[in-house]
């Protein structure tokens, strides 16, 4: 049973390969939420990945977009697989991992690391204007830690009401984050032993910083 603040369509769940790309993503979220009645003040996306959804929800919605950079914390031996997820303010959100407390420690340091730097390159280190009511949006969410770390970071930035938001999700995920966003939404959820973000996508890449630049920079102009 899924969490009364879990909103999902059943047309659109336990199906893989329902988006064409991130933009498609965004647009069909935009409308389930608008479906459903769901507003906001301001949209916040988790980059990489979050960004072009986030552009489409923002363009259907005419709100304000901004970042919220999180990173997730890496198992050293891997550069996709995490136990965790950092904040700009140095919160972590962690799992059980099989490392001592020195190792978890120093991956932790290593996030914060790349989480600052993004801060600089995709932010410019601007302080973070939150106003009561946002939408945090992601491409995807898989174990919940990241979106997790970026609600309570939104929140204690003076949210007041925060919704997590991501074209799709894992059963596990969504109920991992329902338990600390007001609302958690997400069209196509997924059980099961297993679970990639990427199997809702037919299109799938990695963005990189310059591409997020180049898009929020297009997104400003009114070009996209």
């Amino acid at each position: 049973m899924l969490p009364e603040n879990v909103i999902f369509d059943p047309d659109l769940s336990e199906k893989v390969y329902i988006y064409k790309d991130r933009f498609h993503a965004g647009r069909v979220l935009a409308s389930f939420m608008k479906r459903h009645g769901i507003d906001f003040d301001k949209v916040f996306a988790i980059p990489a990945g979050g960004v072009p959804v986030a552009i489409e929800v923002a363009k259907a919605y005419q709100k304000p977009l901004d970042l919220v950079i999180v990173k997730k914390v890496l198992y050293p031996w891997t550069t996709e697989a995490g136990f965790g997820a950092v904040a700009p303010d140095g919160r972590a959100v962690l799992g059980p991992a099989p490392l001592s407390e020195e190792e978890i420690k120093e991956q932790v340091r290593k996030a914060l690391e790349k989480v600052l730097l993004r801060e600089k390159v995709l932010r410019g280190g601007r302080p973070y204007e939150v106003p009561p009511r946002v939408v945090v949006i992601d491409d995807g969410i898989a174990t919940g830690y990241t979106m997790i770390a970026a609600v309570e970071f939104l929140r204690d930035k003076g949210a007041e009401e925060v919704i997590a938001a991501a074209p799709t999700a894992s059963l596990d995920g969504a109920i991992a984050v329902s338990k600390v966003a007001d609302l958690v939404v997400v069209p196509n959820i997924r059980s099961g032993p297993y679970f990639a973000v990427a199997e809702a996508y037919q299109e799938w890449r990695d963005l990189s910083e310059e591409e997020v630049l180049e898009l929020l920079s297009r997104y400003s102009s009114g070009s996209i």
